[in-house]
């Protein structure tokens, strides 16, 4: 399921939909590097390019994360 998240990036909440298995995935990355949440889409805010919105840069941070794990 589809569902809208909402954050606090820079000192302005933003809100971002993203599919259940996504979530669960960047929860577990960010456990994985022990970093927050709230770090870890910040991070990948930071790092996106400026045409692109931040759902589909989460989901392209996952994939690159898995295709990085099995390299």
């Amino acid at each position: 399921m589809i569902r809208k998240h909402s954050t606090t990036l820079h000192g302005h909440r933003t809100s971002f939909t993203l599919e259940d298995e996504f979530w669960q995935e960047l929860r577990l990355i960010a456990e994985e590097r022990k970093i927050s949440i709230a770090a870890l889409i910040a991070e990948i805010d930071d790092g996106r390019a400026a045409e692109s919105n931040l759902s589909s840069a989460l989901r392209v941070h996952v994939l690159n994360w898995f295709k990085n794990k099995s390299s």
